[in-house]
């Protein structure tokens, strides 16, 4: 299957990509098939210098059947080649990821509150018996 993807090059922690057409067998940087423009997503969105398109030779692989993939097709979309794809729905995104797991750890922890308050006051007793041994210790050493 034929596919518009993004293969990196640059050096480390300064990114640049070719937009090219390849099988989506051959690795992310491996073999292609041909090269139809670049993405630098280090310059600032309102510089045409950002994205890089051969129109022409990217409507003619759409029309082979190759598809691009989320990123490129966005890029697409920006530059009226194509569709913009509708944005995709992840709600958790906005919360941070300590929080998240909080939130899901806390729910059943409430859950568990309600249905066995007896079983928490026999966990609660011995808490106590051992703080009042850990003084006495103390006094001996």
């Amino acid at each position: 299957m034929l596919k518009l993807r993004l293969s990196m090059g640059g050096t480390k922690k300064r990114p640049v990509y070719k937009i090219v057409v390849a099988d989506s067998r051959f690795p992310r940087d491996g073999r292609f098939i041909e090269k139809l423009g670049f993405f630098n997503p280090l310059m600032p969105k309102e510089k045409k210098e950002r994205v890089g398109l051969q129109s022409e030779r990217i409507k003619y692989w759409l029309s082979q059947g190759a598809k691009p993939t989320t990123r490129v097709a966005r890029l697409l979309g920006e530059n009226n080649l194509m569709e913009m794809p509708k944005p995709g729905n992840n709600p958790n995104k906005a919360i941070p990821k300590k929080d998240r797991k909080k939130d899901a750890s806390e729910a059943p922890k409430e859950e568990k509150k309600a249905e066995a308050p007896k079983e928490e006051k026999k966990t609660e007793a011995p808490k106590e018996e051992k703080k009042a041994e850990t003084p006495k210790e103390e006094k001996k050493k």
